[in-house]
């Protein structure tokens, strides 16, 4: 393996710093070498905050050496003011010689500007290196500029019969299907989404918080599809710990396309990714439009002989591990 190749994976594992804080920003992961040592790196703040390559150039005690250095970058350094004045700029101010970049930002603020700007003021860019891994790091951030919308991962339990519940339950709580280690999981991820939506029915029967309290992060924005305003402010969903939208055919069309119409609204309130928890309806109604990129599927033990069949999906399984007594399975659409 080449410095190169090294150095950028070095980019990628530190990025993973940021994931589930930096949205509706990428989260990048930046390192700068001089002489075959790592001087400095860093990845991007909480949303607002200073990104990856100031981070990086910060951590540097000796700005002298800046000149002499190679900064690498998943993704190409901003050149426009946002929250924060451009990178590009930060680079060329410290004089840093050669900038190494994974793959090209698609932003329409910056897609290329960033490494023109570089090139006119004479910094060697190489572009490319670890392309297709950089790319895959940063599918949340490609997935909301390319396609206009965020980023879905489907996820359910389903017994080993195949239901995601039983025909009736005599509480308003979820009939656990899965152990509390993939719980516990299920809220990381929930920390690591910016968004998590389910329908009327599962908020009615199940009640449930959609919160992270098994998991050290930050609460998702829950999203409730709620077309006629039928649920009441009691419910878990309407509570002060987490940001709540409700959709409503005030600001979705129910007749027409529910999965589209609801990633349009998402995609203009900035939500760059979404776990869709449920239930059927909801799940079937994203797969049915073919409108997902990942599901996670838990296969539980427990058997309920009837009830509410698991979703029907086509997907390729590209993993599969065991949670103590639990099998989860990853797919991604069919092609």
């Amino acid at each position: 393996m080449n410095e190169h190749n090294t150095y950028m994976q070095r980019c990628i594992a530190i990025a993973k710093h940021g994931l589930g804080t930096t949205a509706p920003n990428p989260m990048v992961g930046c390192v700068i070498v001089v002489d075959n040592s790592i001087i400095g790196e860093g990845f991007t703040s909480p949303y607002g905050g200073p990104h990856a390559e100031v981070n990086a150039i910060n951590s540097v005690k000796n700005k002298d050496f800046l000149k002499d250095a190679t900064l690498y970058v998943t993704l190409e350094p901003c050149s426009h003011f946002g929250k924060t004045p451009p990178c590009s700029d930060l680079i060329l101010t410290h004089q840093i010689p050669n900038v190494v970049i994974g793959c090209l930002d698609d932003n329409p603020l910056v897609a290329g500007k960033g490494i023109e700007k570089l090139k006119n003021s004479g910094c060697k860019v190489t572009v490319g290196i670890l392309q297709k891994e950089c790319k895959a790091h940063h599918k949340r951030f490609f997935t909301f500029h390319n396609k206009k919308r965020p980023y879905i991962i489907l996820k359910w339990a389903e017994s080993a019969d195949g239901f995601i519940a039983p025909p009736s339950k005599e509480k308003q709580e979820p009939v656990w299907i899965s152990n509390v280690y993939s719980q516990q999981l299920v809220h990381k991820w929930r920390a690591e989404e910016q968004g998590i939506l389910v329908g009327t029915k599962t908020v009615v029967e199940d009640n449930p918080s959609l919160t992270v309290r098994h998991w050290t992060g930050k609460h998702p924005i829950r999203i409730v599809i709620d077309k006629d305003h039928k649920l009441s402010e009691n419910f878990n969903v309407f509570n002060s710990e987490a940001r709540t939208l409700r959709l409503t055919s005030e600001n979705i069309d129910f007749y027409k396309t529910l999965a589209q119409e609801i990633c349009d609204f998402l995609y203009k309130e900035q939500i760059n990714s979404v776990i869709v928890e449920g239930g059927a309806k909801t799940l079937q109604t994203f797969i049915d439009e073919n409108l997902w990129d990942e599901a996670r599927v838990f296969k539980g033990q427990i058997s309920f002989g009837n009830g509410i069949k698991a979703p029907h999906f086509e997907g390729q399984l590209v993993s599969e591990e065991q949670i103590i007594n639990d099998t989860l399975q990853y797919y991604i659409p069919t092609i």
